[in-house]
């Protein structure tokens, strides 16, 4: 299992990974933005934000995002999120349902457009939590 550094940007999201990337090197591996998130209707202005981007670091990656003008600003302390890569989606879904025990969901651990399961939680400590499991495994 790899846990990978997750940050959440206000809309400097491709900015900040770019200069990630001159200073790590390495080719992103993932670029999406909200535009191309499928059965989603976008607000125009967060059209062009990043949605998540990826970029291997090592034996590990640096993900990010921006965030949506219908979302709240990234309070300080929550700008990062510990992203889970699990083996396979029993031990995911098992892994997000101790995080999320005691604490809060924000997005429920099920299927996604990208063929993936994904939740997000904040655990009872304040940390914020994702877990990614590909439906594959």
């Amino acid at each position: 299992m790899i846990i990978h550094p997750y940050l959440t940007f206000n809309g400097n999201c491709e900015e900040a990974m770019t200069f990630y990337q001159s200073v790590f090197g390495g080719e992103f591996t993932a670029q999406q933005r909200f535009s191309e998130a499928l059965g989603n209707d976008v607000d125009p202005a967060d059209a062009d934000r990043m949605m998540h981007m990826s970029l291997p670091v090592g034996d590990s990656a640096l993900m990010a995002s921006d965030t949506t003008s219908d979302m709240d600003p990234v309070p300080s302390g929550h700008d990062v999120s510990l992203s889970v890569d699990p083996e396979d989606v029993d031990e995911a879904r098992r892994i997000f349902d101790a995080l999320a025990e005691g604490g809060t969901v924000t997005l429920a651990f099920e299927p996604q457009f990208w063929g993936d399961w994904f939740g997000s939680c904040t655990d009872r400590f304040g940390i914020d939590w994702m877990v990614n499991a590909s439906a594959g495994d």
